[in-house]
């Protein structure tokens, strides 16, 4: 049995488990015939409860290979773990190569629509006059793609995060999107992959819209417990390239 564990949580939704697990083991297999011993399976749960706690999961000393977010690593997780590589967003609206941006959405007003289309440039898109005083849905105060990037964005046009009347934490992109359409909140921002797979999955999301977007960022990073040798890092590196798994 090995001694390491591994978890890819944060677009693991129930519908892509099998298609998360298939890419697990293409890279476990990689990482064998590198000669390191990845754990036969993922990681879904760390508390008695079956839940899976990401803060406890990251700090692991035994953590082989996991995905954060960038708002967790700038506010002290960088101080535990290594960063492996950045993954490919362009297949997404919104992404380009290991960037990614935010779909600010909201209720359709009631005519159809495809929403707003992403900035070529990658620069934010926000309708400030349709955002003030509306109250906003994010999944947690350390997200970037959920609360973060917005702030700084909104930042940067002389507002600020004071532009909503009330803000509301749901714990979870889907779930800031499901309260978002069935109204117990007006708006959230949801990173373009989270975006593409509610509008697969998720029958909320065919009441909203894209009416903005945030600036491209660094997507969420790859990573491993800092007390890994360099050796098992490069071999990481290496796997994770046969597997397909970084940006180029």
């Amino acid at each position: 049995m090995s001694r390491f564990i591994a978890a890819l949580p944060m677009y693991d939704w129930p519908e892509v488990h099998a298609k998360v697990d298939a890419q697990w083991a293409r890279l476990r297999d990689a990482l064998r015939r590198h000669s390191v011993d990845a754990p036969d399976a993922l990681t879904r749960a760390n508390l008695p409860d079956g839940r899976l706690e990401p803060a406890a999961l990251w700090r692991d000393p035994a953590l082989l290979f996991a995905q954060t977010c960038w708002g967790p690593m700038g506010l002290g997780l960088a101080d535990h773990v290594q960063v492996i590589g950045q993954p490919d967003y362009s297949v997404f609206e919104g992404g380009q190569g290991e960037l990614y941006s935010s779909a600010v959405v909201m209720r359709r007003d009631g005519t159809p629509h495809a929403g707003l289309p992403a900035s070529a440039d990658g620069r934010a898109v926000l309708p400030l006059d349709r955002l003030r005083g509306k109250r906003f849905a994010f999944n947690g105060t350390d997200s970037m793609s959920g609360i973060l990037a917005l702030t700084s964005d909104l930042e940067a046009l002389d507002e600020g995060i004071g532009i909503f009347s009330e803000r509301i934490v749901t714990g979870g992109h889907r779930a800031s999107i499901v309260a978002v359409a069935e109204g117990r909140t007006d708006v959230a921002a949801i990173d373009c992959r989270s975006w593409a797979m509610a509008e697969r999955f998720e029958p909320a999301a065919k009441g909203l819209a894209v009416v903005g977007w945030t600036g491209r960022r660094k997507g969420l990073p790859y990573i491993c417990a800092h007390g890994l040798p360099p050796e098992t890092v490069a071999a990481l590196r290496e796997a994770a390239t046969e597997a397909g798994m970084l940006a180029s």
